[in-house]
């Protein structure tokens, strides 16, 4: 067994290579450029969005992968900060869903708009 000091194991830490950096920031601005694209081409309804959209997570999950370090971090904790966010979306899901249901019985009970 060998005897290692225990303050050297707090003191270390993690370094990740800048070329792991430097790809993701190049990467970043791929897609920051076609985000933009998809406005200067003029795609309308819901190709437009579904594309913005695409493009906005992509570069949310880099940013949060690298920058943020959730790429090493324990599955559990990953679960732990991933899971509610998408739980909530889940839930507006279901809302907006719900609302067009009461739209639509109230559209035929009572026969006028609200």
């Amino acid at each position: 067994m060998t005897d290692v000091p225990a303050h050297t194991a707090v003191t270390e830490h993690q370094q990740h290579p800048i070329s792991l950096y430097l790809l993701v920031w190049g990467l970043l601005f791929v897609l920051s450029a076609c985000s933009y694209l998809v406005d200067y081409v003029g795609l309308q309804g819901y190709l437009r969005w579904s594309l913005i959209l695409i493009f906005m997570m992509l570069k949310a999950g880099l940013i949060v992968a690298v920058f943020m370090h959730m790429a090493w971090e324990r599955l559990a904790l990953i679960y732990a900060i991933l899971l509610p966010p998408l739980l909530v979306l889940v839930f507006v899901a279901l809302m907006v869903s719900e609302s067009h249901y009461v739209l639509f019985s109230r559209l035929t009970f009572f026969g006028a708009a609200p």
